[in-house]
């Protein structure tokens, strides 16, 4: 099994599309119908359904095929076609193991809309939150055994949410990169607003 490192960043086109279909806000509704629908349906059934009219092993079940479902929907269809990422592994003839980041060719003909992006990231965000919270008895007070559903959302859409991450950003160095220069711009902003503010306060 190689390391994480094991990594390479490729560049994927997908054609070309009409000019009318580029105008459209969202091309593909039932992309981004999926793409949302299984999320929430595994959480709604979660906290709703499960353990007030079904017991533990039905919902289990249930529930796996909802969060296995949406997994796949997001990993091979959606975020390829929304947002044109794509994450993947595959294994060579020696037997190494390299995952592959895809991304849509810059200058592309096409491009995803501002609309189908903000559905795909806020959906793909949002689902490792909400089961992270779910996980805290004080949100959802059910018996420690029904902790491992959670988990298994959290981990999951944590793991579509890395991919996506390293398609969109780049490599590993490159998210961290990244995460530093986003702090301390945050960093820098506040120190600004608060200086400004204590200026306006002795002024």
């Amino acid at each position: 099994m190689a390391s994480l490192d094991d990594t390479e960043d490729v560049a994927l086109d997908f054609g070309s599309e009409d000019n009318w279909q580029r105008k459209k806000s969202i091309r593909y509704p039932l992309a981004a119908l999926f793409h949302i629908l299984f999320k929430v349906l595994a959480i709604v059934f979660y906290l709703v359904i499960a353990g007030n009219f079904i017991g533990f092993i039905v919902s289990f079940v249930l529930l796996t095929l909802l969060l296995s479902m949406d997994f796949w929907v997001v990993k091979n269809i959606s975020g390829r076609l929304l947002v044109g990422l794509r994450w993947w592994n595959h294994v060579d003839e020696d037997g190494q193991s390299h995952w592959v980041f895809e991304s849509r060719k810059k200058g592309s003909k096409l491009q995803e809309t501002n609309a189908e992006s903000r559905i795909f990231w806020l959906a793909l965000i949002l689902n490792p939150v909400i089961w992270f919270i779910s996980m805290f008895p004080s949100f959802f007070p059910f018996p420690t055994g029904w902790l491992f559903i959670p988990i298994m959302g959290l981990c999951l859409g944590g793991s579509n949410l890395y991919g996506y991450l390293r398609c969109k950003i780049g490599s590993r160095q490159q998210l961290s990169s990244f995460a530093t220069q986003f702090l301390s711009q945050q960093m820098f902003s506040a120190a600004v607003n608060s200086t400004a503010n204590q200026s306006q306060g002795t002024g």
